[in-house]
This record gives C-alpha cells, structure tokens and sequence, in this order.
C-alpha cells in the first residue's frame, strides 16, 4: 500500500538512544567549556585588582586605575591569542571589561582595607598566577603546540600582564628584577606537561596539579623570600 522498507525492530530505539548519548556529552562539553570561561573570567578579575592597586599606589585616578585594571586582566591572554593566531578571547563579548570594571570599582572603594593586609599585591598576583597558568596550557594545547610552546603560552599568559602594569605604573617589572615570578609559572607549566603527557592524568589533574604548583612556587617566593640569581657584572 505505499509503505516503504520496514525499519527493523529495535531501530527507533537505537537511534533515541545516541541521540541522547550524543546530547549528553555535548551537555558534558558545554559544561566543561564554561568552567573554562569561568576560570578566565576569574582570572582577568583578580590580575584586574591587582593592576587597579598598583594604579591607585601610584596616584593615577579611577581613569587610571581602570586601565591599569584592563591591561593586566586582558595583557597576557591577548599575547597568547595574537601567537597562537586564535581569535583574541576578550573581543567575543563584553564580560571580560566589566570585570575588569568591577575590580575597579572593588579598589577603589575597599583599597584602604586591602592595603592594610600585608603584601596584598602580591598574593593577589599569586592567585592570578595560579588560575592562569594552566588556562595557557590549555589553549596551546588545544592548538597541537609543541611542549616548549605549551610552557611559552603558560608563561606569558600568567606574566605578561603584569608586566605591562609595572611599566604603564612606573614600578620596575616583578617579572625582570628577581622575583621568583615568571619562574613560578613555568615551574607550573612543567608540571602541568608531566601530569598530563607522562602520567596520563588527564587535563582537569594536570591543571590543578598546575595551579597547586604555580602558587606553592610563588607563596613560597613571598614567604621566604626566594628569590632568581643575579648577574652581579665583572669584578664585583
């Protein structure tokens, strides 16, 4: 009567069923892609204290202090992005400046009291380091690098901004005299590799293995003072 081949039995099931397992692991990668951004948004908001703090220190005025905030928070994730020809991760939407707005606004109303707390700038720095470190892992990861690009990317998306707060504020870079800084994040990036690529611990263990380190190796620097050697120049 017109009816065409019949599917055979248990067909309709079949098809129900992986349609719903593939939904399922898109609903498991959808909520994995979000930690992520969480995590960056995280990030940016506290390297974004940490630059709106040096800022106001500095005397700059809430102007100031909100581009200072901006180009630590954003710094180092847009250098990532620019080498590793993706597209940059703060243009798709508007969440990451007004992070960087709220921190800002977090300063420089409770700016007093943070700066009562003792090196306030620098563990706010270490919790940026912490957060970042693994989020450049990832993206270089993702992008098939080599291990040395993977540790570059850790780097320069956990430091880079940082440096241009210093520069931009007139303090001399953490990163370049001494401090146990930029160290701290490759020490980090290298257990990330190790964790993932030699264990096999998968990339949710190698980055909080990642993050653990990176912010051990800093707290330890501003605990104990640690410190990288310096060239003291010939005939010192």
């Amino acid at each position: 009567m017109g009816q065409g081949p019949r599917r055979p039995p248990g067909e309709r099931t079949r098809r129900r069923t992986g349609a719903g397992g593939h939904g399922a692991v898109q609903a498991v990668a959808g909520a994995r892609m979000s930690l992520v951004a969480a995590l960056d948004l995280v990030a940016v908001f506290v390297f974004a204290l940490s630059g709106a703090l040096l800022a106001g220190r500095k005397g700059l005025d809430v102007f100031g202090m909100f581009v200072a905030a901006v180009v630590t928070g954003v710094g180092g994730g847009t250098l990532r992005d620019v080498l590793l020809d993706r597209a940059v991760f703060w243009l798709a939407d508007g969440r990451w400046l007004a992070a960087a707005m709220a921190a800002t606004a977090v300063v420089f109303v409770f700016g007093q009291a943070i700066e009562r707390r003792e090196k306030p700038l620098r563990w706010i720095d270490a919790m940026g380091l912490a957060v970042a470190t693994p989020l450049g892992v990832a993206a270089a990861r993702a992008e098939g690098a080599d291990w040395t690009i993977m540790i570059a990317m850790g780097v320069i998306t956990a430091s880079f901004g940082g440096m241009i707060r210093d520069v931009l504020c007139g303090a001399p870079p953490m990163i370049l005299h001494r401090e146990v800084y930029a160290l701290a994040a490759l020490g980090g990036a290298a257990v990330n590799l190790v964790v993932y690529d030699v264990t096999d611990g998968g990339r949710w263990a190698a980055a909080g293995a990642c993050a653990a380190a990176t912010f051990a190796i800093r707290a330890g620097a501003i605990l104990r003072g640690w410190s990288a050697p310096q060239w003291r120049g010939f005939g010192a």
